[in-house]
């Protein structure tokens, strides 16, 4: 069974910000701040006039943050600049005006900030970040009402996430099966055939707690209904009728710690230096996969590769260089691996893959050319270019090969390339409970 070819990449995002105010100390210290945590590009006016011109001159925009009194204009002119554009738009204002609070929220504004109160410019660069990051993440809304179906569609959209919306359990459970991006579902209670609770239940049974975050939505007054939800597997709950910043905060705190569990799953899995997964990581995969294949009666390679003359690098050009050289290696392997396979540092100069479906001869040219792929990497240092090889080791699966003896096998053929020259390919033709060094095929 072969994973599917990956889609095309996406097209870039829009990533200039816009900062429009008066302040220009505070300005300046909101744009550093973006530059610096989020890098991302930021351009600075302190008038209308220089706004427009700033809008015309580019057409990445993604945001707008801005203030309401300036040299040229005030309130809801400043204000229309950025709505008639259907730029995203961030009001920052060092005056609190409720009337005006609530007149300009209405006006499909994302956010009212005051810039002069303890931590604005730390909610600021949050806030950036979060609507930044919200472009990438689906969100599905459930509810047999159109009228509040799309409420809550439009102010998802308004948050900058990709919006589904549909009208019952059955078409939500068809759409969370169907799009991996989706990482956030309003499920309403009230509805025909499976109510929201039951379907939080279903969900669950398909997206784990770390993938998707549900938050349960309900118009009647019944205190038990929060926990029974809870307890299904939601990870919150709103009552209607809610605000839109309750809406958005509930929102955007279930996001973040989707994101916080993520961050924490990649320090336990991956590679500090290269982003590779890590040796546990490839380890406890790695299991699943022999077991897999053996039962699909498929064929699996295991490889093991090592850098050449590494600690010489390391001495003589340094450790900084020696772990540019490790980053370039990974990327290299990490570009040429297959969606099926699976790469990971090992420890040290040392890599292994998990390649699947390959027979010998297969295997022997996409490992012949990954090592041609690291020979011709340049990585720059002082006076040149450092030129860098590998040694391979690999070695079928048999039927009876358990991960750790396809481990060794795959060492021993590494130790074997690294012996009679390095820069080479050592393969394995057969199982690796053979044993047999006549049947090794060696790949200059």
């Amino acid at each position: 069974m072969y994973a599917p070819l990956p889609l095309p990449p996406p097209s870039p995002l829009p990533q200039r910000v816009l900062l429009l105010g008066d302040s220009r100390a505070f300005m300046q210290a909101v744009a550093q701040a973006i530059e610096q945590k989020l890098c991302l590009p930021v351009t600075q006016a302190a008038t209308l006039a220089e706004a427009r011109a700033a809008l015309e001159r580019h057409n990445d925009w993604f945001l707008a943050l801005t203030g309401l009194v300036l040299a040229d204009g005030e309130g809801d002119r400043v204000v229309d600049l950025f709505l008639r554009r259907a730029l995203p738009t961030v009001v920052v204002s060092g005056v609190y005006d409720e009337a005006l609070r609530e007149r300009l929220l209405g006006r499909q504004i994302i956010d009212f900030v005051l810039k002069d109160t303890p931590g604005s410019l730390d909610y600021l660069v949050w806030l950036v970040q979060r609507l930044e990051r919200n472009r990438r993440i689906s969100a599905l809304v459930v509810d047999d009402s159109p009228t509040a179906r799309a409420q809550a569609g439009a102010l998802l959209e308004m948050y900058g996430y990709r919006v589904v919306t549909v009208p019952d359990g059955d078409h939500a459970m068809a759409a969370v099966e169907s799009d991996p991006t989706i990482r956030l579902a309003i499920v309403d209670q009230e509805m025909p055939g499976m109510q929201g609770i039951e379907l939080t239940r279903r969900l669950r049974a398909v997206r784990a707690r770390d993938r998707m975050a549900v938050i349960g939505v309900s118009g009647r007054d019944d205190p038990a209904l929060v926990a029974r939800f809870l307890k299904n597997g939601a990870n919150d709950f709103l009552r209607k009728p809610y605000s839109r910043e309750e809406f958005f905060c509930r929102v955007s705190q279930n996001v973040d710690q989707l994101e916080l569990i993520g961050s924490l799953q990649d320090l336990a899995t991956r590679d500090y230096l290269t982003g590779l997964p890590n040796r546990r990581h490839f380890l406890d995969q790695a299991e699943r996969q022999v077991a897999r294949m053996r039962d699909l009666r498929q064929p699996l390679a295991m490889v093991m590769l090592d850098l050449d003359h590494f600690k010489r690098i390391n001495d003589t050009w340094g450790h900084e260089t020696g772990d540019r050289a490790l980053r370039a290696v990974a990327n290299a392997l990490a570009a040429h691996a297959r969606p099926q396979d699976l790469a990971a540092r090992f420890g040290g100069e040392e890599f292994c893959l998990l390649v699947a479906g390959l027979d010998d001869a297969a295997l022997g040219s996409h490992l012949e050319a990954l090592r041609r792929r690291v020979e011709a990497l340049r990585i720059p240092v002082e006076d040149g270019d450092l030129r860098v090889t590998i040694s391979i080791g690999a070695c079928q699966a048999g039927t009876d090969d358990s991960l750790h003896r396809l481990l060794a096998e795959a060492d021993r053929r590494l130790s074997r390339a690294k012996a009679g020259g390095r820069n080479r390919v050592v393969a394995q033709a057969g199982p690796a409970a053979a044993r047999q060094d006549a049947g090794a095929l060696a790949v200059p």
